[in-house]
């Protein structure tokens, strides 16, 4: 399919696409945040009080859904490699949650607590080629975990997106071993013919 084609099949979506009209009514940063809000209702997620940790919050769809729930007894910190437009009650970081400096920022935040969730909608730069995509995107689901490992509360609740493919599922087995409970979410913001799903880990056991 040539670039012309795909970039007119995206208008035609966007331009249909109810979540993308609905997030322009109410001011919200992405469609993603109606993903979060099912979510939060589903699973109950946060509460007044809740620290969070955003990984890969730019444009800070997600933190501008969370940031209101929590409150001013809470605690949203996102963090991304790339700029974000500041939001109210949420401290941003820029840079890499696994790297030394960026860490010890997180910390300094936190000020010898530990997060109740950690929330990531982190997806790689497709190339188009399925090896190399599929590959990426368990990098980043990883990465997210290690992270969680890092600033998790014993307790505490991890989302974070998934793409199903053969290696899916080994990751999960691996998630499984650090948490009590898992569950398969598909919010209905998620677009049919994608293979997303929302992994939600809860009862965090190290």
């Amino acid at each position: 399919m040539s670039r012309r084609s795909s970039s007119k099949r995206w208008y035609k979506t966007q331009i249909s696409d109810p979540f993308v009209k609905r997030r322009e009514q109410a001011g919200l940063r992405s469609r993603a945040a109606f993903k979060l809000l099912e979510l939060i209702e589903r699973d109950h997620l946060c509460r007044a009080g809740t620290l969070v940790l955003d990984l890969g919050a730019t444009p800070g769809g997600w933190s501008q859904v969370v940031s209101p729930l929590v409150g001013a007894n809470g605690l949203v910190i996102a963090v991304d490699l790339l700029p974000m437009d500041s939001l109210p009650g949420v401290i941003f970081i820029q840079g890499d949650a696994l790297e030394g400096a960026t860490s010890r920022q997180i910390e300094a935040v936190l000020n010898g607590r530990q997060v109740d969730l950690v929330l990531s909608d982190m997806s790689p730069n497709l190339t188009g080629i399925k090896t190399v995509d599929e590959a990426r995107s368990l990098m980043l689901a990883a990465h997210a975990l290690q992270i969680s490992e890092n600033f998790l509360r014993r307790g505490g609740t991890m989302v974070m997106k998934l793409f199903q493919h053969a290696d899916t599922e080994v990751f999960i087995r691996d998630v499984r071993q650090r948490f009590l409970k898992i569950a398969r979410r598909k919010p209905g913001a998620s677009r049919a013919q994608s293979r997303e799903f929302y992994l939600v880990a809860g009862g965090f056991q190290l």
